[in-house]
């Protein structure tokens, strides 16, 4: 999970996000900041997943509440997949499969490190309800096993006005592919 933060830079990673949020209130109708902001100070763990997606070009946003839980919802909202999370295969089998020309590394293991998930179908489809995002990039998503079992790896991005999904070996990687995750707080 994230790595552990001062408190000088838990300040200014705050500060980063507030700014954000009252840049965008597209994204996230009838949500206060002070709301987003107590939860943000009793959650240090969630702050340091914050912090490495904004480290890796993610510009993490609120972009809901979960209506089971109450808890706020942010997502790598960066208008194309985050540069830092680019040129990754899809997870470590397919990383492991690969015998020359291996990527740096895979978007499941990174976002574990990272301390987040990866946006399925449905959330990327929810998510690009927000804004335009990924129009000259494209980013994993979450994998359903019937897919993955067979080698292949779902990847979304939005072009011509439409969000489309596509498939891919899992083991292929671009530079324009990256991958996005949300957390909630």
């Amino acid at each position: 999970m994230g790595k552990k933060i001062s408190k000088e830079e838990t300040g200014k990673l705050i500060s980063v996000l507030k700014d954000r949020f009252e840049k965008n209130l597209n994204r996230h109708k009838g949500i206060k900041w002070e709301d987003v902001e107590k939860r943000l100070n009793k959650s240090q763990n969630k702050i340091s997943v914050l912090n490495e997606m904004e480290i890796t070009g993610g510009e993490p946003d609120v972009i809901g509440v979960d209506k089971k839980t109450g808890e706020i919802i942010f997502c790598d909202c960066s208008k194309e997949s985050p540069a830092g999370r680019r040129s990754l295969c899809y997870d470590r089998k397919s990383l492991d499969s690969r015998r020359e020309n291996k990527p740096k590394g895979n978007a499941e293991d990174m976002a574990k490190e990272i301390g987040f998930e990866i946006l399925s179908e449905q959330e990327y489809f929810e998510f690009q309800k927000t804004g335009s995002y990924d129009l000259k990039t494209s980013s994993w998503l979450k994998t359903p096993e019937e897919i993955r079992s067979l080698g292949g790896a779902i990847f979304g991005d939005c072009r011509f006005g439409r969000v489309f999904i596509y498939h891919n070996g899992a083991e292929s990687y671009y530079a324009a592919r990256g991958f996005r995750g949300k957390v909630k707080v």
